[in-house]
């Protein structure tokens, strides 16, 4: 599968992949905070933002889809960057293809099951039930979002979905009837048969998030043997858009650290 892809700056690949319901829009700002040291790629994921759609959402298919990105645009290695969803994708590819990996950064995800997070479900049910095509315009799509969701934030992660036409009509950009239909394969734990990730690695939370917890951290640390924690402090699971400035500055002292 062909990913759709913006490519900022020079440097060092920073390779980074968003989380669910997201698209390589959501990360361009930190991007542009890191391009004058790294050339930073940042790819839509299947079913998301521009790729193409695609039944099957496994972690598997989309580390595939991301081994043949590397293959597409010759990346012999590159550091690793993903949020959320894009956070196991990026543990699924190092432990599929570790030499491709140079350092490793999973933004508020744990690889351990959990369930999804009422907000995930709120954003999906609203999208459902929403026929984008039945609108004339965005106004009334938004309008129509605020009657199952209160917060502005799910709200923008919503309206960032919506694409206009050619004709006119609006659709989502998102695949829904693959997400809707898999989405455990979302909360699914990574199956990591007993590997530890020789890869030196960074796992950001949020301060005001749940997804990384003590038992979580434990699992961590048998996973990944070369592991450092920070907080991003005032965030939420979208730490990137809480605080894009402390979180674009713990990434970018990662990266630029002496191991």
């Amino acid at each position: 599968m062909q990913l759709h892809y913006k490519v900022l700056g020079s440097g060092s690949v920073l390779v980074i992949l968003h989380g669910l319901f997201g698209m390589s829009d959501n990360f361009v700002s930190i991007a542009n905070a890191l391009l004058a040291t790294h050339k930073v790629y940042l790819p839509d994921l299947r079913n998301h933002g521009q790729s193409p759609h695609h039944s099957d959402v496994s972690y598997k298919a989309m580390s595939n889809d991301l081994a043949a990105f590397f293959k597409e645009h010759q990346i012999e290695k590159a550091h690793l960057l993903g949020h959320s969803m894009g956070g196991k994708v990026a543990m699924q590819f190092a432990y599929e293809y570790p030499k491709k990996v140079d350092r490793l950064i999973v933004a508020d995800m744990s690889p351990a099951a959990r369930n999804a997070s009422q907000q995930h479900i709120e954003v999906l049910q609203a999208m459902t039930k929403i026929k984008a095509g039945d609108y004339s315009s965005r106004a009334q799509i938004e309008q129509e979002i605020s009657k199952f969701v209160n917060s502005s934030k799910l709200k923008n992660l919503i309206l960032k979905n919506l694409q206009r036409n050619p004709d006119g009509s609006f659709r989502w950009r998102i695949n829904l009837d693959a997400m809707s239909n898999n989405l455990h394969e979302v909360f699914k734990a990574i199956d990591y048969h007993g590997w530890v990730c020789p890869n030196p690695a960074l796992f950001l939370a949020g301060e005001f998030s749940d997804y990384i917890q003590e038992p979580d951290c434990e699992l961590i640390r048998q996973m990944f043997s070369r592991v450092a924690f920070a907080t991003v402090q005032g965030a939420s699971h979208w730490l990137h858009a809480d605080n894009p400035k402390a979180f674009a500055e713990e990434v970018a002292k990662f990266l630029s650290m002496e191991l």
